[in-house]
Protein backbone atom coordinates (compact mmCIF):
# COMPACT_ATOMS: atom_id res chain seq x y z
CA UNK A 1 0.00 0.00 0.00
CA UNK A 2 0.95 3.03 -0.67
CA UNK A 3 0.50 6.06 1.42
CA UNK A 4 -0.64 9.15 -0.34
CA UNK A 5 1.49 11.96 1.93
CA UNK A 6 0.75 15.68 1.05
CA UNK A 7 3.83 17.78 1.51
CA UNK A 8 3.08 20.58 4.37
CA UNK A 9 2.32 24.07 2.74
CA UNK A 10 4.96 26.74 3.71
CA UNK A 11 4.09 30.06 5.32
CA UNK A 12 5.61 32.64 2.67
CA UNK A 13 6.10 36.35 3.26
CA UNK A 14 2.91 36.98 1.37
CA UNK A 15 1.63 34.88 4.03
CA UNK A 16 3.03 36.93 6.36
CA UNK A 17 2.11 40.41 5.01
CA UNK A 18 -1.49 39.32 4.21
CA UNK A 19 -1.29 38.52 7.61
CA UNK A 20 0.06 41.60 9.37
CA UNK A 21 -2.33 43.99 6.37
CA UNK A 22 -5.22 42.33 7.40
CA UNK A 23 -4.66 42.50 11.65
CA UNK A 24 -3.43 46.11 11.14
CA UNK A 25 -6.29 47.28 8.96
CA UNK A 26 -9.09 46.14 11.45
CA UNK A 27 -7.41 48.25 14.07
CA UNK A 28 -6.83 51.37 11.65
CA UNK A 29 -10.74 50.73 10.44
CA UNK A 30 -11.72 50.47 14.32
CA UNK A 31 -9.91 53.81 15.69
CA UNK A 32 -11.24 55.66 12.47
CA UNK A 33 -14.71 54.81 13.34
CA UNK A 34 -14.47 55.45 16.69
CA UNK A 35 -12.83 59.10 16.52
CA UNK A 36 -15.72 59.71 13.89
CA UNK A 37 -17.94 58.91 16.52
CA UNK A 38 -16.58 60.66 19.06
CA UNK A 39 -16.50 63.89 17.18
CA UNK A 40 -19.97 63.45 15.62
CA UNK A 41 -21.11 62.93 18.73
CA UNK A 42 -19.45 65.69 21.08
CA UNK A 43 -21.58 68.79 22.29
CA UNK A 44 -18.77 70.98 21.25
CA UNK A 45 -16.86 73.77 23.22
CA UNK A 46 -18.51 75.91 26.26
CA UNK A 47 -16.68 78.88 25.41
CA UNK A 48 -15.95 79.87 21.50
CA UNK A 49 -12.66 82.14 23.00
CA UNK A 50 -11.29 80.69 26.33
CA UNK A 51 -8.95 83.36 26.56
CA UNK A 52 -12.12 86.29 26.42
CA UNK A 53 -14.00 84.35 28.78
CA UNK A 54 -11.35 84.27 31.52
CA UNK A 55 -11.06 87.84 31.57
CA UNK A 56 -14.21 88.14 33.18
CA UNK A 57 -14.32 84.56 34.92
CA UNK A 58 -13.24 85.69 38.41
CA UNK A 59 -15.68 88.95 38.47
CA UNK A 60 -18.47 87.01 37.49
CA UNK A 61 -18.25 83.95 40.13
CA UNK A 62 -17.67 86.88 42.54
CA UNK A 63 -21.13 88.10 41.71
CA UNK A 64 -22.28 84.48 41.91
CA UNK A 65 -20.90 83.51 45.21
CA UNK A 66 -22.68 87.16 46.71
CA UNK A 67 -25.92 86.27 45.83
CA UNK A 68 -25.61 83.36 48.49
CA UNK A 69 -27.96 80.88 46.73
CA UNK A 70 -27.96 76.97 47.25
CA UNK A 71 -29.23 75.42 44.60
CA UNK A 72 -30.23 71.49 44.82
CA UNK A 73 -31.71 70.03 41.94
CA UNK A 74 -33.94 66.67 41.92
CA UNK A 75 -34.56 63.78 38.96
CA UNK A 76 -37.36 61.97 39.49
CA UNK A 77 -39.12 59.96 37.24
CA UNK A 78 -38.61 62.71 34.50
CA UNK A 79 -39.70 65.75 37.11
CA UNK A 80 -36.89 67.79 37.64
CA UNK A 81 -37.05 69.91 40.26
CA UNK A 82 -34.63 72.91 40.63
CA UNK A 83 -35.06 74.38 44.41
CA UNK A 84 -32.96 77.53 45.10
CA UNK A 85 -32.95 79.52 48.63
CA UNK A 86 -30.86 82.33 49.47
CA UNK A 87 -28.58 82.73 52.54
CA UNK A 88 -31.40 83.37 54.66
CA UNK A 89 -32.78 79.76 53.44
CA UNK A 90 -36.05 81.96 51.57
CA UNK A 91 -36.54 80.39 48.10
CA UNK A 92 -35.77 82.09 45.37
CA UNK A 93 -37.35 82.82 42.05
CA UNK A 94 -35.18 83.58 39.35
CA UNK A 95 -35.67 84.31 35.98
CA UNK A 96 -34.36 81.76 33.50
CA UNK A 97 -32.48 82.86 30.67
CA UNK A 98 -31.12 79.36 29.37
CA UNK A 99 -31.79 76.03 30.69
CA UNK A 100 -30.67 72.80 28.68
CA UNK A 101 -31.29 69.11 30.05
CA UNK A 102 -29.14 66.42 28.26
CA UNK A 103 -26.96 64.57 28.22
CA UNK A 104 -22.88 64.95 29.22
CA UNK A 105 -21.78 63.17 26.00
CA UNK A 106 -23.71 64.10 23.16
CA UNK A 107 -26.44 66.53 22.38
CA UNK A 108 -28.89 64.29 20.52
CA UNK A 109 -30.94 63.81 23.20
CA UNK A 110 -30.88 67.92 24.98
CA UNK A 111 -34.42 69.32 25.93
CA UNK A 112 -35.22 72.49 27.05
CA UNK A 113 -37.25 72.51 30.41
CA UNK A 114 -40.41 74.55 30.54
CA UNK A 115 -40.12 75.34 34.29
CA UNK A 116 -43.07 76.30 35.92
CA UNK A 117 -42.81 77.97 39.94
CA UNK A 118 -44.45 76.27 42.14
CA UNK A 119 -43.40 78.86 45.59
CA UNK A 120 -41.21 76.83 47.01
CA UNK A 121 -39.06 75.99 43.83
CA UNK A 122 -39.12 75.61 40.03
CA UNK A 123 -40.33 71.91 38.25
CA UNK A 124 -40.72 70.51 34.73
CA UNK A 125 -41.14 67.29 32.81
CA UNK A 126 -38.47 66.36 30.91
CA UNK A 127 -37.65 63.25 28.61
CA UNK A 128 -35.40 61.23 30.79
CA UNK A 129 -34.38 57.76 31.13
CA UNK A 130 -31.72 55.98 33.34
CA UNK A 131 -28.58 57.23 33.67
CA UNK A 132 -26.46 60.01 33.99
CA UNK A 133 -28.11 63.94 32.94
CA UNK A 134 -26.77 67.44 32.85
CA UNK A 135 -28.45 70.83 33.70
CA UNK A 136 -26.90 73.70 31.97
CA UNK A 137 -28.39 76.81 34.00
CA UNK A 138 -28.04 80.35 33.02
CA UNK A 139 -30.08 82.60 35.88
CA UNK A 140 -30.86 86.10 36.23
CA UNK A 141 -31.20 87.52 40.37
CA UNK A 142 -33.64 90.53 40.61
CA UNK A 143 -30.89 92.44 40.84
CA UNK A 144 -29.56 91.44 37.07
CA UNK A 145 -26.53 88.87 38.35
CA UNK A 146 -26.24 86.25 35.64
CA UNK A 147 -25.80 82.61 37.91
CA UNK A 148 -24.47 79.50 35.61
CA UNK A 149 -23.97 76.17 36.69
CA UNK A 150 -23.75 73.23 35.47
CA UNK A 151 -25.42 69.98 37.62
CA UNK A 152 -25.28 66.69 36.99
CA UNK A 153 -28.35 64.49 37.78
CA UNK A 154 -29.23 60.95 38.02
CA UNK A 155 -32.73 59.38 36.77
CA UNK A 156 -32.84 55.96 38.62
Amino acid sequence: MTANLQKPREFTGKHMLAVMLGGFGIIISVNLGMAYLAISTFPGVEARSTYVASQTFEANRTAQDALGWDVVATLDDGLLTLAIQDADSIPVQPKVQKAIFGRATHTGEDHTPDFTWTGTALIAMVPSRDGYWNLRLELESADGTIFRRRIQLRDR
